[in-house]
């Protein structure tokens, strides 16, 4: 028996590694819906932590031909996972952490006040050097496409190069199964990738005005390869994620600075990986050289190693991909939410949080209620789902985790 179920649609079907998890009724839909586009090649792939999301969903693998979909890609363009292994034994932490989350929090901006202006707790106020440095190499590109479209550059950038964001981003120092320490990250291009996000999702919906009444959702119209914009959109997609990829080396090169000085010495393992789980990319699947937009979702080829977060209160993993043709090479990028944020807060209480986050160093207060544990699916049931999609090489279990 296969391991995933196929969903037949009135369009190209879906596979879905969902036994034991799901898939709610609006996520269904949407997924559907994209089905039915002319430009799907072969078949959807679903993920065990799928659920509705804005524009497409969330745990979703759409392999397009000659086209991409700017609202499947998303805003959050390039948002993906950092981790690194360390020589630090964890009898050598401290009893009580909370200095080194205060450290790591003091090393990385986080979160995001007066409405991300002027003042903004979650942006640099003056430049570090290294940050400096990196958007060097970032900057000439980034002209470019501003330069042929004039909003894209108008707004946060270098000084968000480094910085964690809000939402379900966040820093970790996790143990593994033989009690080493690690550090894991979660962030992706920040304003900058939600400007690029929205803007060619907008100017996608313009372009195919005339053709709107024949999509299944206006959020899914698409450029077609050879249009006006298609280049443009895949130039301005790719240099976000070549973004965030340095954003999480950043903040990663930040967070061990700031280890360094309150924890014993150490060195660096062996392993490190940093991968998107929202982004876009040309791949050769079944044959045919098709473009795989990854919504939630992480490259899992043949021995490629990939990261798998729980919640705030749950193991996260490090993977290593078997390279399922039938996924597209794929595999999900965490637990995936259950609930919406706003029903998350309205269900639980500060003290339910507590309870399930307790003997982690993290924020304990209503501000975090949407990120609780209990808003998100079990994650054993989720890599139970997948496991014809990869192996596990290593488990992690959070003691510091530093929300935005």
């Amino acid at each position: 028996m296969s391991e995933y179920e196929v969903i037949e649609t009135s369009g190209v079907p879906i596979k879905a590694w969902t036994r034991g998890v799901g898939v709610e009724d609006a996520a269904r839909k949407q997924l559907e819906n994209v089905a039915r586009l002319p430009i799907i090649f072969r078949h959807l792939a679903v993920m065990p932590d799928v659920h509705f999301g804005i524009g497409a969903t969330v745990g979703s693998v759409v392999p397009t031909e000659h086209a991409i979909i700017p609202a499947a890609v998303g805003v959050d363009i390039g948002c993906g996972m950092m981790a690194v292994q360390t020589t630090l034994d964890a009898t050598k932490l401290p009893d009580d952490l909370k200095k080194l989350r205060t450290a790591i929090e003091t090393a990385v901006p986080h979160g995001r006040t007066s409405g991300g202006g002027r003042g903004d707790r979650g942006a640099w106020h003056d430049v570090p050097a290294t940050t400096a440095a990196a958007w060097k190499n970032l900057a000439p590109a980034y002209k470019a496409i501003g330069d042929k479209h004039k909003h894209i550059g108008k707004g946060n950038d270098v000084n968000q190069l480094g910085t964690l964001g809000g939402g379900n981003h966040f820093i970790e120092v996790c143990l593994d199964e033989t009690d080493h320490v690690w550090f894991m990250l979660h962030s992706g291009s920040r304003g900058v990738g939600n400007r690029i996000g929205t803007y060619f999702i907008e100017l996608a919906k313009h372009d195919m005005e005339r053709l709107a009444r024949n999509l299944p959702d206006k959020d899914l119209a698409y450029f077609q390869e050879g249009s006006k914009h298609f280049a443009d959109y895949f130039e301005a997609v790719e240099w976000a994620q070549r973004y965030a990829l340095t954003n999480r080396q950043l903040m990663m090169d930040a967070v061990i600075g700031a280890a360094r000085k309150h924890l014993p010495r150490f060195e660096l393992g062996e392993m490190a990986v940093n991968c998107h789980h929202n982004y876009v990319a040309r791949e050769h699947h079944f044959g045919s050289d098709v473009l795989i937009t990854r919504k939630g979702a992480v490259r899992a080829g043949l021995g490629e190693l990939g990261i798998i977060p729980g919640s705030m209160g749950a193991r996260s993993f490090i993977v290593s991909g078997k390279g399922n043709p039938e996924s597209f090479q794929s595999c999900s990028h965490g637990a995936g939410r259950v609930m919406s944020r706003g029903e998350a807060k309205r269900r639980f209480t500060v003290e339910d949080h507590e309870k399930a986050t307790e003997g982690i160093e993290c924020r304990k207060d209503a501000s975090v209620i949407d990120e609780t544990p209990m808003a998100y699916k079990p994650i054993d049931k989720v890599m139970a789902a997948q496991a014809d999609l990869v192996d596990v090489v290593h488990e992690l279990k959070q003691v510091v985790c530093v929300k935005g």
